[in-house]
């Protein structure tokens, strides 16, 4: 505990109603609970009321006001906490030295040792009631994606399965239409967003956590559904949910807020959006504020909308922002939220109170698909894309050069039919950004400074002030390895990372070394973002390959699984069960006490 006046309330984790007092160093341990909390002191240690407590210095007693203090509140040392009760209590510590106090008591040594016993007693109870305060703050019962940073932060852990194909491992699977959403848990049930494209049919359903069995299914209406990547699902980002109320995007539709039971309280209208490849953000939250991020070809923005009222609060637009599909992560630095918004190009730092740009740090992918990690004061933000690679660059020619080779009827455009250039044609519906049909120079020099500007790494970041924290920021940078879709793990001091073809690096978070670079079973793609738990880390690639990795040091592949069946969404830990969303079901797996 960090040096307080005397008398200082400290908040312990947050949390204003576990609080220590402290008082001078020569001042010892005294407890108060509410007696329904408490249990009488087992050594049998007899009470004495506060006014029978002769003071043995006499005058000059160091511990009068303390004392005097105890005894206004009530404050007693012949009781000590029992167990954590169910409802919230109320622990005041008062640090006192009974060797200042009673510095020539005959009793001393007793007294001594049992508030040696006092002191472990009450230290187990905090740690434990703390724990249980903050899984019931309205703070930890937010759940969105990757809000759980990919690991079980469930009260109650259990063993995790070591093979998925283990008789006993899976509890049940149920047969759900498409969808690319991370399922989240929330009041026993389990909700996902799903597609059917013969319908065209976008909705939000809710599972019972225990069965899997169906609770209720809401459709959205849609005038037209947007266009998605060939992997793509207009079914993609996953719900936020705040305890009491669901959020869910969809980017053919907006943000739909449900209760638990599935009833619609608002709609906030939003999109298509410009992008052939739709959108795929999901909604994350943060006070009393949904923060949805939309970088697409024209018109990027963050947004907060009002959860309660689905009322826009406000909107920052973000002009120099192409399209990404990256989703904001909220980081606590100096005791002050922000939101960290990574996009092409550049990571940025936001205020969520009214949406102010703070600071930004440029290195990044022109398209960026992790989401940022952050971990106390650091920032671990991995981008990838096509073109960023130093030995494999992709590089626009000058729009001049480009109007020489072919601009036929000499219009000073670029007509589609005109072009000739793979990397162009791939390319000329996101850089025609008034869809005219012909590419201007200023169209073409915006594409050509992304490409010129855009860097595939991994870098480890410590922002501290204001504007532009690039080169003050920047700690570590680590070229390979970094993932195209996968957000990176971070778990006892290494990072994880996964990219297409299976490649497992592991970086060491302080220095940025390499650990290890190894392949896990599966090969191809991988959309879904590494999940660890139960000293294992759950990797699952695009063909359905699940892979287990023992998370040590060292490099050990416990067991693999092939579902026969793409996995696009991220699995989800909670105590002893693993929640693995395919495209045709999902799937609950349990541990057991003995072996699988």
């Amino acid at each position: 505990m960090n040096p307080v006046e005397c008398g200082t309330p400290v908040p312990l984790s947050g949390h204003a109603d576990l609080i220590m007092h402290a008082a001078p160093e020569d001042c010892a341990s005294y407890t108060h609970l509410p007696r329904s909390d408490e249990t009488e002191n087992p050594k049998g240690i007899p009470a004495q009321p506060w006014a029978a407590r002769r003071n043995p210095v006499g005058i000059g007693d160091p511990c009068k006001e303390q004392r005097r203090l105890a005894h206004s509140k009530g404050w007693s040392m012949n009781r000590i906490p029992a167990a954590p009760p169910n409802r919230t209590a109320t622990a005041f510590v008062v640090v006192l030295s009974l060797g200042a106090c009673y510095p020539n008591s005959p009793n001393q040594p007793r007294i001594m040792s049992y508030i040696r016993k006092i002191s472990q007693g009450l230290g187990c109870w905090a740690m434990a009631a703390t724990a249980a305060l903050a899984a019931n703050s309205p703070e930890a019962s937010s759940k969105f994606f990757r809000s759980d940073t990919g690991k079980n932060f469930g009260l109650k852990t259990g063993p995790l399965p070591d093979r998925l194909d283990a008789p006993g491992a899976l509890r049940w699977r149920l047969p759900v239409d498409s969808g690319h959403s991370t399922p989240v848990l929330c009041g026993g049930k389990i909700i996902l967003t799903t597609y059917r494209d013969a319908e065209k049919e976008l909705a939000t359903v809710a599972l019972d956590q225990e069965t899997g069995r169906l609770l209720w299914k809401q459709v959205v209406p849609t005038a037209r559904i947007e266009p998605v990547h060939r992997t793509g699902n207009p079914a993609a980002s996953t719900p936020a949910f705040d305890g009491e109320r669901l959020y869910v995007f969809f980017g053919s539709h907006g943000l739909v807020c449900y209760d638990l039971d599935g009833k619609k309280l608002w709609h906030h209208p939003l999109g298509p959006f410009q992008d052939e490849f739709g959108s795929s953000s999901s909604p994350v939250l943060v006070d009393d504020k949904v923060i949805l991020q939309e970088d697409h070809d024209l018109n990027s923005f963050l947004m907060a909308i009002d959860r309660s009222t689905g009322q826009m609060v406000w909107k920052t637009p973000r002009p120099d922002a192409v399209r990404s599909y990256s989703t904001p992560t909220v980081w606590t630095a100096n005791g002050r939220k922000q939101l960290l918004v990574a996009g092409a190009l550049e990571l940025a730092g936001y205020d969520p109170s009214n949406g102010e740009k703070l600071w930004w740090v440029n290195g990044l992918a022109r398209i960026v698909i992790p989401i940022p990690v952050a971990a106390q004061d650091m920032i671990y933000m991995a981008s990838w894309s096509p073109g960023g690679d130093s030995g494999a660059r992709i590089a626009l020619e000058s729009w001049a050069s480009a109007l020489g080779r072919f601009d036929k009827n000499k219009d000073g455009k670029l007509a589609k039919a005109e072009v000739e250039d793979a990397q162009v044609l791939d390319r000329f519906f996101r850089m025609d950004l008034d869809q005219s049909g012909d590419l201007i120079q200023k169209e073409w020099d915006r594409h050509a400074e992304v490409f010129r500007r855009a860097q595939n790494a991994v870098l480890a970041l410590k922002p501290s002030g204001r504007g532009d924290l690039t080169e003050k920021a920047l700690l570590w940078k680590h070229p390979r390895g970094a993932p195209y879709v996968a957000t990176p793990l971070l778990d006892n001091g290494i990072l994880w990372m996964v990219k297409d073809l299976g490649i497992v690096t592991k970086l060491d978070a302080v220095s940025g070394r390499v650990l290890s670079e190894e392949r896990v079973p599966g090969i191809g793609s991988y959309y879904a973002s590494p999940v660890t738990g139960d000293g294992k880390v759950y990797f699952a690639s695009e063909l359905g390959v699940a892979s287990i990795v023992a998370n040590q040091p060292g490099w050990r592949v416990i067991s693999s699984h092939d579902f026969k069946e793409k996995i696009y969404a991220t699995p989800v830990i909670d105590r002893d069960r693993i929640y693995i969303r395919t495209e045709k079901a999902l799937y609950c797996f349990q541990g057991k006490a003995a072996g699988n």
